[in-house]
């Protein structure tokens, strides 16, 4: 671990689907009746300003929360301070938070450099004008001395929108209209992008609602860490008019739920070649977090497009981007010295000077203080600290990380894939099995309840972010109040059918 990288070692993704496979073919585990019961008592006890808030917000806000990270059961918390590895709810309660935002704050939250440089841009110019702003031009300076295959980069709004964006370079550049996707991941919510989401073969079923069927036309699907089914769709599409881009998330769908192998990367950049599309690297998660490189430079590849988000913006809202070699990013600006049409790309607020600005001084701030090794080195004792825990306990949890990316898989809910070419054997199978997925989904919950009745944030139950911040001392505490947890951990015994409609 060394150079800018935090990802020590790289599990064999073969050896993790056959434990998640087993945890999966097994009963549901998750805490107790007993446990249950203690943990909706602290929330009606110790948190009532917040299931106060949040109620009230149900008859303002769809759901009572504006983003999806914030729905938690058996309500959604109010935060009110953010401060390092920690966060502090609206009742005092103080949490070490593994969400880290989603992602983007691996310097650890409100970091103070990023802070006063946001407060001298809102000093002078205030947070958007509209116009140029020097920022725009270090932020894209600083990417590209860390990442020199993005050679050019336009600051977006979010992450759905940046891959909004090199979706329509990749037509516009290679004449072809097909997008080929890795079942199970996120590249946004835009109407071509809902489509196998979550789990691989679901197409646009699960996730769809609201999407007209003929938006997914040109969008196709292949299961993950599969070389074969990919070449197979790209052989396909040659029929069909010719495959634009193959889109990947670099460590697996999902930020790494669904790993890959090591050279699986460098296997699809030369079936990319091989059938004259381009490679995008969805770099909303990994980027500035598997290392400063990225997990382009980690995985030592070359991709033709690759998409921003989180982190290039330290942290701060208006976070996306599209980079990547001159001769394609170049078309969003099309017309004067290429004989490319123009791709257009628009947003009023992207690349203001104060997400710019903030994105500029993380990244500057993370290669300073080696945040990625730290970040890395303590995703590694997280990880490790777990396993322990789960052999200990003798429950079938799993357990791996890619660095400061650290996932614990308790119920498996995530871990269904109906994938096949044939649209009736990726659906009926998923259909069948739809129950007990949500039956899964909603055990999930509740240990991410019991996580946070014991002060930890994580994403959904399942998924850690490491900071910088977070110190072996601070490890060491969470991994204490995950053994308190999983000493309650139990075949399941309550009837969930009911609960999850």
């Amino acid at each position: 671990m060394a150079n800018g990288y935090g990802v020590s070692r790289w599990d064999d993704a073969k050896t993790i689907y056959k434990e998640l496979a087993e945890l999966t073919s097994k009963p549901v585990y998750s805490i107790s009746d007993v446990e249950l019961k203690r943990v909706l008592e602290h929330f009606n006890t110790n948190c009532t300003k917040s299931k106060e808030i949040t109620s009230e917000a149900k008859k303002f806000i769809p759901g009572g929360v504006q983003h999806n990270l914030a729905f938690n059961y058996p309500f959604p918390l109010c935060f009110t301070k953010a401060d390092g590895a920690y966060l502090t709810d609206i009742d005092g309660n103080e949490y070490i938070d593994f969400l880290q935002a989603g992602g983007p704050t691996i310097l650890g939250s409100n970091f103070p450099q990023i802070k006063e440089g946001a407060k001298e841009i809102l000093d002078t110019c205030g947070p958007v004008t509209g116009l140029f702003h020097e920022a725009e031009l270090l932020l894209a300076k600083e990417i590209n001395k860390h990442m020199p295959n993005v050679e050019m980069f336009r600051m977006l709004g979010s992450g759905t929108e940046s891959v909004m964006a090199a979706i329509r370079v990749a037509r516009n550049a290679t004449r072809n209209k097909r997008i080929i996707k890795i079942g199970g991941a996120y590249h946004g919510w835009s109407d071509q992008m809902v489509y196998g989401l979550k789990i691989p073969g679901s197409r646009g079923f699960l996730e769809s609602h609201g999407i007209p069927g003929k938006c997914y036309e040109l969008t196709d699907e292949v299961r993950p860490n599969d070389l074969h089914m990919l070449e197979t769709m790209l052989k396909l599409n040659k029929l069909r008019g010719g495959t634009a881009a193959v889109i990947v998330e670099p460590v697996g769908p999902e930020s790494g739920t669904r790993p890959v192998d090591f050279d699986y990367n460098k296997n699809v950049r030369a079936l990319c070649d091989k059938y004259g599309c381009l490679f995008i690297f969805d770099e909303v998660v990994t980027g500035f977090r598997i290392g400063t490189g990225g997990a382009q430079g980690y995985f030592g590849v070359v991709p033709d497009l690759t998409v921003f988000g989180k982190i290039v913006a330290g942290g701060y809202p208006g976070a996306g981007g599209v980079g990547g070699k001159k001769e394609y990013v170049s078309g969003m600006a099309a017309g004067i010295g290429t004989m490319m049409k123009r791709a257009y790309v628009g947003g009023t607020l992207a690349a203001n000077p104060l997400s710019a600005y903030a994105g500029y001084l993380a990244i500057k701030a993370i290669a300073e203080f080696g945040a990625c090794e730290k970040a890395g080195r303590a995703g590694d004792r997280l990880a490790d600290g777990l396993k322990a825990l789960v052999t200990k306990y003798k429950i079938p949890f799993v357990v791996y990380n890619q660095g400061s990316i650290v996932h614990l898989e308790c119920t498996g809910a995530m871990s269904f894939d109906y994938s096949s070419m044939n649209l009736l054997k990726s659906v009926l199978p998923m259909l069948k099995n739809k129950s007990a997925m949500l039956v899964r989904k909603t055990a999930m919950e509740e240990m991410g309840a019991a996580y946070m009745a014991n002060g930890i944030v994580t994403l959904a139950g399942s998924r850690l972010y490491t900071s910088m911040a977070d110190t072996d001392e601070i490890i060491d505490e969470a991994l204490a109040r995950f053994d308190k947890v999983f000493s309650t951990v139990e075949p399941l015994k309550r009837d969930l059918s009911e609960k999850k409609k």
